[in-house]
């Protein structure tokens, strides 16, 4: 049920893809077998009337489910990125006419034989062979998606999604939406996608930043983050390292998948059951209390702010610190999120914190499955091969079981892994 790449480079464009594709998979089943491509807005219904548990018989999905899948995604991307007016597809022109009419396998031969004597070494290569069609009805753009889908599937298949994804939104409002244009939206010397690139594909716009809204830097300066709802969500390692601060309108997406960003490439993770989302007594408060100090933080993200802004947050949440927790917190002339955060989970309820004696407050546990599209070889399910045997290139699905809060400190865990 997974898009599998062979290089590096392409996971940016790839995963977002895939979450969406999963989207349709897990909570959209009965919609696969219609040709148009229902507009974001039109398919939030089953949510909105109740919890929805996704199967977990992947299996089960037969390659035309999952063909249109793909299809129904790529549309929906598109006409995201058009404001849900317009979707441009791009192709190759010197393959696009060979293949209209022609069926089945035979697509693939006229593929792989054009693509053989391909050489683009340069922009304007590029250029002299790329064919752009642009359209306003989503069953029109979902037919041509259809009908083009073996180029899609080629190796020229994520840079062509990319550029029809930019040329949907338009490149004036591509780089309007920057806070720096100048920038490459292609990291070199690999080919990594920028944030902008992943932002631009989840949310329709080429924001680079994941934290919600505009943070104004004062003299008419802002800098531009997620404005509105996603589908899909993200996650990021760096945030664990506090180089940034991922906003909740990527960290709560409408479906409870998540494309997740490490160091260098980029994943897929999500639950059948839309109920992980659901947040308990601890959560919410964690949500009010974080959401005041996000008000007040303007370091970027770095989750800190200084003695006066604090004094709000307090006041705003109804937390009453003991003298000698305040002036420790206070002492250095700003306050850390982390630090006061543990200061709260040690706090009487009734002074507004969050301590709990049973210690079965906020306790939750739940699966989700974490899907790598990397290819690795696989025989029959076995890393083993014999002689004259290829190997089966597959990416790799794991089913992780979710303990919140954690069974160990993050000390322990370390401790446990020096072992």
């Amino acid at each position: 049920m997974g898009l599998v790449q062979h290089e590096g480079g392409p996971c940016g464009v790839l995963a977002t893809i895939q979450a969406f594709v999963l989207k349709h998979l897990l909570f959209f089943p009965d919609e696969l077998g219609k040709v148009a491509a229902n507009m974001p807005q039109n398919l939030n219904s089953r949510r909105s009337k109740s919890q929805y548990v996704a199967s977990n018989n992947f299996s089960a999905f037969t390659e035309d489910a999952k063909a249109r899948a793909l299809v129904k995604s790529m549309s929906e991307m598109l006409f995201l990125c058009g404001n849900n007016k317009r979707a441009v597809i791009a192709t190759l022109s010197v393959i696009s006419h060979g293949i209209e009419g022609s069926e089945g396998s035979s697509k693939d031969v006229i593929i792989a034989q054009a693509l053989e004597g391909l050489s683009i070494e340069s922009a304007s290569d590029l250029q002299k062979v790329l064919r752009v069609d642009r359209y306003t009805s989503p069953t029109s753009a979902f037919k041509r998606l259809e009908a083009m889908i073996p180029i899609f599937q080629s190796r020229m298949g994520a840079l062509l999604f990319l550029i029809s994804a930019l040329l949907s939104r338009g490149l004036d409002c591509v780089q309007a939406d920057r806070d720096d244009p100048s920038q490459p939206l292609v990291t070199a010397p690999f080919g990594h996608a920028s944030q902008e690139i992943v932002n631009l594909l989840l949310c329709g716009q080429a924001v680079p930043n994941v934290f919600d809204g505009r943070m104004d830097l004062g003299g008419g300066m802002f800098l531009k983050g997620i404005s509105t709802s996603v589908e899909v969500g993200f996650l990021t390692l760096l945030e664990s390292l506090n180089f940034c601060k991922v906003g909740q309108n990527l960290k709560c997406p409408k479906w409870p998948i998540w494309v997740v960003g490490s160091e260098s490439h980029y994943t897929v993770l999500f639950a059948l059951d839309t109920a992980v989302q659901d947040e308990n007594e601890l959560e919410e408060r964690e949500s009010q209390i974080r959401k005041a100090f996000d008000a007040q933080d303007q370091s970027g993200g770095g989750g800190f702010i200084s003695v006066e802004a604090f004094h709000q947050v307090l006041r705003e949440t109804s937390i009453r610190l003991p003298s000698e927790k305040l002036d420790s917190l206070c002492n250095s002339g700003f306050i850390v999120w982390s630090e006061f955060w543990q200061v709260i989970l040690d706090l009487d309820k009734n002074l507004g914190g969050l301590k709990d004696s049973t210690g079965q407050m906020g306790r939750k546990i739940f699966d989700l499955y974490h899907f790598n599209g990397i290819a690795k070889s696989d025989l029959n399910g076995s890393q083993a091969t014999t002689e004259g045997e290829t190997p089966v290139q597959r990416p790799r699905l794991t089913k992780l079981r979710v303990s919140v809060p954690p069974r160990w400190t993050p000390e322990e865990f370390m401790a446990d892994a020096a072992v």
